[in-house]
């Protein structure tokens, strides 16, 4: 079995499913399973349904609204009749949506986001399993809630992948095209959850790990894995095949276009990723694969916008040791602080992290307590593997540099704009 990934850009408007049909037709479906996220930008606006029902605004009923009048166009460019069933379906997910949040008791924040932003996965799948269906490929529609179990860690949950395996390998349907929601799991008490934001991909890797997959392909809106974001870098060139190793290394730093957990799981099992264009399916992309010669011979370049910067030091100028950066690791942990860079001297300690979750203002609270504390809010994180002078120089070129750090395979920069 062959497993797909298409992300929201590749469905987000009626062309894109009909898209997705083509690209089916030229690459065969017989024996595929589909991970598809939310349409265009409806996890987005799903978040903008939660913020107004935590603030109690009078224009939730409207948010709602916003998000059935997408879906609705879609499903009025795909089909004619709008007696389709497609319809029913597609209007049950939005009556589910609404009696959650007209019934539901629980405050936790990240509890009522992981019910909600489901809803666009579901709806999603659900419109392209019909659609398909409508073309005439038999499809069969899978609510992944049903095979990956988790944690409830809610927005990061962790898999549970014994329970996911006896779930996949007992239950997914062989020798036909299948249909699923990526980013999505389910805990013990069946309350949804969720893999972490752009999660999709792992999905992805964890049907081919517990099904011994032929291969999983993401399908992109770029050729492949390119050595450098287009939209920062002039010229930037397509890799053509890489290590497992290197795209480990490239995801966690922060490359978009492989998700950081997606790698591990194929690895294991040594099973291929390719990063392919939806828009010209058969060109060939990147092979991700086994090998030790496979690392690209030019600088990668990786931008990570939007991050924080954190200088701590001891008040009293004495050192800080083991015992504290232990506290401190704890607390980024406990706040969900996601540490991209870390540099330390004898006094001070300074890391440069991601706060998606915007509790930085609570965890400086506490740090204040014992550190005196600098931070400067929207620097600009570079980090370029298989550095050189060159490449250097074309990231802090017109830049002010506050940070920077340099080991043997990579140099990360850190710059206010």
């Amino acid at each position: 079995m062959r497993v797909f990934k298409f992300g929201g850009a590749s469905v987000k408007d009626a062309e894109g499913i009909k898209n997705v049909y083509d690209v089916l037709q030229k690459v065969g479906y017989e024996d595929v399973l589909l991970v598809v996220s939310a349409m265009g930008k409806t996890t987005n606006a799903l978040e903008v349904v939660i913020k107004d029902y935590f603030e109690k605004s009078s224009a939730l009923k409207s948010s709602v609204q916003e998000v059935k009048k997408y879906h609705n166009q879609v499903l009025l460019d795909l089909f004619e009749d709008d007696k389709n069933p497609v319809f029913t379906a597609v209007q049950a997910h939005f009556v589910e949506l609404e009696y959650f949040l007209s019934h539901n008791k629980s405050p936790n924040y990240d509890f009522v986001y992981d019910q909600v932003v489901s809803y666009g996965e579901l709806i999603s799948t659900t419109i392209l399993a019909h659609f398909m269906n409508h073309m005439g490929i038999k499809t069969e529609w899978i609510d992944v809630r049903n095979f990956i179990k988790t944690d409830s860690n809610y927005r990061d949950a962790t898999v549970d992948w014994d329970l996911t395996q006896k779930n996949i390998s007992k239950n997914v349907k062989r020798k036909m095209l299948n249909i699923t929601q990526g980013f999505l799991g389910s805990n013990e008490n069946n309350f949804t959850t969720t893999l972490g934001r752009e999660g999709s991909d792992y999905t992805a890797a964890i049907f081919a790990y517990c099904l011994n997959a032929e291969s999983v392909t993401i399908w992109k809106d770029v050729p492949g894995v390119m050595n450098a974001d287009p939209r920062y870098f002039e010229n930037a060139s397509l890799l053509n095949q890489i290590s497992y190793r290197e795209a480990i290394e490239l995801a966690f730093y922060g490359a978009t276009v492989i998700h950081p957990k997606t790698l591990q799981p194929l690895q294991k099992k040594e099973i291929p990723l390719y990063v392919k264009s939806f828009i010209n399916p058969l060109l060939k992309g990147t092979s991700v694969s086994k090998g030790v010669n496979l690392e690209p011979y030019l600088p990668c370049f990786i931008v990570k916008r939007n991050q924080l910067l954190i200088s701590l030091s001891s008040i009293d100028f004495s050192f800080i040791m083991e015992e504290n950066i232990s506290e401190i690791f704890s607390l980024f942990h406990q706040f969900k602080l996601k540490v991209n860079l870390i540099q330390n001297t004898a006094i001070s300690f300074s890391v440069c992290v991601e706060d998606k979750f915007d509790n930085f203002d609570e965890l400086n609270a506490i740090l204040s307590k014992k550190f005196k504390v600098d931070f400067t809010p929207d620097v600009t994180l570079y980090t370029i593997r298989h550095f050189n002078d060159s490449a250097a120089q074309t990231v802090e070129q017109g830049k002010k540099v506050v940070l920077k750090q340099i080991s043997t395979e990579t140099m990360q920069i850190v710059t206010v704009e």
